[in-house]
């Protein structure tokens, strides 16, 4: 009698297809990633195309570690948010600074990682990895950001989404006046209505820089408090609209926790009813073992009640370097789905804050009567 095939060799059979000159980015990959992180990067570019952009699934990206120096915003978040793929962003601040550096006209260069740092210093070149800039890129930036803080419109406590919104404003018309186009991934969330914020708002020239200012007597200040209730206004409406939530976490750190977070604010702490959110991509180069939040996997996440457990199938972890993961997937996205309509949720988030004390205040009275 044949034995009966184990359900375990039911899997794709590795059989790729040969490698041929100018095979399509397309076919590359689902034709000849087939195992280990190749697997994970082909299945990436599936959950992301084909169910995170569908159009009921409001999408969160978080960008964390020297993306945009090395030019990722031109290059890849910028086409994303205009073809309406990345419908709000949470970002290390030092991302919008050096992705300011792009908008108001300021040059950075290929370097090399073997090189004296004490040589670098003494000629006035900044290193990151193997990407040089001159010093005074850093003291044109500050100055851009103190000039413009000192306007009318910042002198008042404001969300980090408002804060971006008039920066990209700003570095939107620099753009303008210089006959720059798309270099600054502030000014196209700025025009597109995407709304960006920071976890930690101090950390970065940005923040060092705001400081600087309020030594001046500058009104400026950033509501931590506002920024956690409007990303959780966010999800909330994503769901209570009958749509999905989707995180695509470009690295780790404190933005990946900060969006993660939007469901532990709504079910633990506001007692809202939720499951957490439905689709998962993460792109890290961090170990799980270690205890630390950037290789927390997605199935440790539901522990937190950050992920919905009944839609832990529908995520993916791929360990690779973001530089050559995400525009891999943002190229595969742009190839195989049509541009979405912009969901400008910036233009709406009053609403949805609003949304969420109604039914934060309703869930407290109900409660209180139980």
């Amino acid at each position: 009698m044949e034995k009966k095939k184990s359900k375990f060799l039911s899997g794709r059979k590795i059989a790729p297809s040969p490698i041929y000159p100018g095979i399509p980015l397309q076919d590359l990959i689902d034709k000849t990633f087939v195992a280990f992180n190749a697997a994970r990067l082909r299945e990436a570019c599936h959950l992301y195309s084909r169910q995170m952009l569908k159009n009921d699934v409001t999408v969160g990206m978080t960008l964390s570690g020297a993306l945009s120096p090395a030019g990722m915003g031109i290059s890849t978040f910028i086409p994303l948010i205009e073809s309406g793929f990345v419908d709000w962003i949470v970002s290390t601040g030092a991302n919008l600074y050096h992705d300011s550096h792009f908008g108001i006209g300021l040059d950075l260069h290929a370097g090399t990682p073997l090189i004296s740092d004490v040589e670098l210093r003494r000629q006035g070149v900044v290193r990151i990895y193997d990407i040089f800039f001159d010093y005074r890129v850093l003291l044109s930036t500050d100055a851009f950001f103190r000039k413009i803080i000192r306007a009318p419109e910042f002198q008042r406590t404001m969300s980090s989404a408002d804060f971006h919104f008039l920066v990209g404003k700003y570095v939107h018309e620099r753009e303008r006046v210089l006959r720059l186009k798309n270099q600054s991934l502030l000014a196209a969330a700025y025009r597109c209505g995407v709304p960006i914020y920071t976890s930690s708002p101090g950390d970065s020239s940005i923040g060092m820089n705001v400081a600087a200012m309020a030594l001046e007597g500058n009104q400026l200040r950033i509501d931590v408090s506002a920024d956690v209730n409007e990303t959780a206004a966010i999800v909330l409406e994503a769901k209570r609209s009958g749509g999905k939530s989707a995180v695509f976490i470009c690295g780790g750190g404190s933005p990946k926790n900060f969006m993660l977070q939007t469901e532990p604010q709504l079910q633990e702490v506001l007692e809202i009813s939720e499951k957490g959110h439905d689709y998962f991509l993460q792109i890290t180069d961090a170990r799980p073992d270690t205890g630390g939040l950037s290789g927390a996997t997605p199935s440790e996440a539901v522990s937190w009640g950050k992920i919905d457990p009944s839609q832990l199938p529908h995520s993916v972890v791929c360990y690779c370097d973001s530089t050559i993961a995400v525009p891999l997937i943002a190229s595969y996205a742009l190839a195989t789905h049509r541009p979405r309509t912009l969901k400008r949720l910036y233009d709406r988030k009053e609403q949805l804050s609003e949304k969420l004390a109604k039914e934060f205040q309703k869930t407290k009275k109900k409660r209180s009567h139980a």
